[in-house]
Parts: structure tokens; C-alpha cells; sequence
């Protein structure tokens, strides 16, 4: 009972069960008697459907909390501030379970921000991430994305990957954003550190930066994004193929690139964030 509104319903069981005044009731619960007879507001016309729209919200982002919620009303013409969606978001007992935290990996690095990008395709970063479809076999995601403006450039799915194939994915990208990025960040994994690899670093004139082994916040950018993908969706699914797996996590790339708003960002989605960086430095150089 630390709310006024579970005070006065205990007070008035008190009244009801036992018989005694309101007086008494208020001074065993400790309520004040002005606020026992305070009659509450009746609450704004649209309460119903904000509080359904936060319902549905939570049912489709589950992995989102009221902060981002406050955002998607607004984002669709909603004038409403946090403390308000934040009220009702608890009120209608919503929440995001927290993550169990993992241990700490220790191991020789340097400061994140020893390298940081200032522009798109200033660098990009590379990982592989691992899950199973629901007969056993695994499934394997190549994630690049661009620490800059934080796009998903690319969430390839195989059984596994060659250094051919990385390749493959980088001339996919690189034909997408019209030029390759001048450092690629990635850790020290076979099909990273592969010749083909390194030929395609020397043929398109990019820089490699490989993080220390056991070090992966030196690759902090793409380790916070497989943990947003792993949090978000993979937690979630079980995949039933590799083509499921393949067109879900896709989509979710997709949904990620254009609706997902990055705090970093200023609650604006990596497009259009760099859509906004791109209109604002064009007419610079010009």
C-alpha cells in the first residue's frame, strides 16, 4: 500500500469488513482524510486508446520499453510526453524482462575510441554471429554494419562462410552505398583473415583493423548490435530452415535500418539519420 489509490481501497475494506469510521480506518492505513475524499479525475478521452496502442506496441516490441514507445506515438502525431506514457505503461503492468548480464571478458585492448568513425564509410564492421534451425543444424550471420550512422548494411545467413564469400558480401555493400569504406573492423577469425580478404582490402584501397584476441569491446559498434539482434529476435524465433531463417532476419534488418530510433541519433532511425547527415554536408562542400 504506497500509493494513494491502494490506501483508500483498503481503508474502505476496513469500513466495510469491520464496521469502524473512516477516521479510524484512515489513521490504521495512514492515509489522510483529504485524500481518502479526494475524488480522483475522470481521465482524458483518448486514456483507452493510448493505453491499447501501448498494449499492442508491447505485444509487437516486446524487447522495447516506454521510452520507445513514447517515441513511436509521437513519431505518429501523438502529443504526449514520457511521464504520461510512462504512467500508463505501468499501470497496464507492462515491461521488458532484464537481460542476465555475462561476465566480464578480460584480455589485452585499447580504447574504443581510438578509431571512431566521423562520416559514413568511414568504417565498417564485421561479425559472425551463431544459431540453429529447429532439426539441430547451424545457421551462421554475417553482420557488417557502418559504426558511423549505426545502418545494418548487410545480416547474411548460410550454414557457413568462406573468405570468398565475405568478399562476395562486401561487393554487395560496396555496389549499394557506391564505394567501399576506408577501414573494415573485424576480429581474428579465419574467414576474416583469409588472403582473399586482404586482396579485396588492397584492390578497393581499404584498411584493416583487427581487434586484440579476447578483446571484443574493441568491436564495440557490431558487438551492441548482434546483442540487439540476439535480444530482439533470435531469443524469439525458432527457425524452422535456413530459408525462414534467411527471410526473418532480413526483414528484421529491414525494420531495424528504418523504424528502430537510436538514442545516439537523437530518436531518429539510421536512415534517417543519414539521410539527415547526407542533406546537411552536401550543401558544405558544395
Amino acid at each position: 500500500m504506497v500509493t494513494p489509490n491502494r490506501r483508500r481501497q483498503a481503508v474502505t475494506l476496513l469500513e466495510d469488513e469491520f464496521g469502524v469510521s473512516q477516521r479510524r480506518a484512515c489513521k490504521v492505513v495512514g492515509q489522510h482524510r483529504s485524500t481518502q475524499r479526494h475524488q480522483p479525475k475522470s481521465p482524458p478521452a483518448d486514456d483507452a486508446q493510448i493505453r491499447a496502442e501501448l498494449r499492442a506496441f508491447a505485444k509487437k516490441r516486446s524487447r522495447w520499453g516506454w521510452r520507445r514507445a513514447a517515441n513511436h506515438l509521437r513519431r505518429n502525431g501523438r502529443e504526449i510526453n514520457n511521464k504520461r506514457v510512462r504512467r500508463l505503461w505501468r499501470e497496464e503492468g507492462l515491461r521488458v524482462p532484464q537481460r542476465k548480464r555475462k561476465k566480464r571478458l578480460t584480455g589485452i585492448g585499447t580504447h574504443v575510441g581510438a578509431m571512431r568513425a566521423i562520416r559514413p564509410n568511414a568504417i565498417w564492421a564485421l561479425d559472425f554471429m551463431f544459431d540453429r534451425t529447429i532439426d539441430g543444424r547451424q545457421v551462421k550471420i554475417l553482420n557488417v554494419i557502418d559504426e558511423f550512422d549505426r545502418t545494418a548494411l548487410a545480416c547474411e545467413v548460410d550454414h557457413s562462410f568462406t573468405a570468398d564469400d565475405v568478399v562476395i558480401v562486401l561487393d554487395q555493400i560496396v555496389a549499394e552505398r557506391g564505394r567501399a569504406p576506408a577501414f573494415i573492423r573485424m576480429d581474428n577469425g579465419p574467414e576474416l583473415t583469409a588472403l582473399a580478404v586482404a586482396e579485396w582490402c588492397d584492390a578497393t584501397a581499404t584498411g584493416s583493423v583487427f581487434i586484440d584476441p579476447g578483446s571484443p569491446w574493441q568491436n564495440a559498434w557490431i558487438e551492441s548490435f548482434n546483442g540487439r539482434m540476439r535480444d530482439e529476435l533470435l531469443n524469439l524465433w525458432q527457425f524452422d530452415s535456413l530459408l525462414e531463417a534467411q527471410v526473418i532476419i532480413e526483414n528484421w534488418r529491414n525494420d531495424y535500418n528504418t523504424n528502430r530510433p537510436h538514442s545516439a541519433h537523437g530518436g531518429l532511425t539510421p536512415t534517417e539519420f543519414h539521410l539527415q547527415w547526407t542533406n546537411q554536408q552536401q550543401p558544405q562542400a558544395a
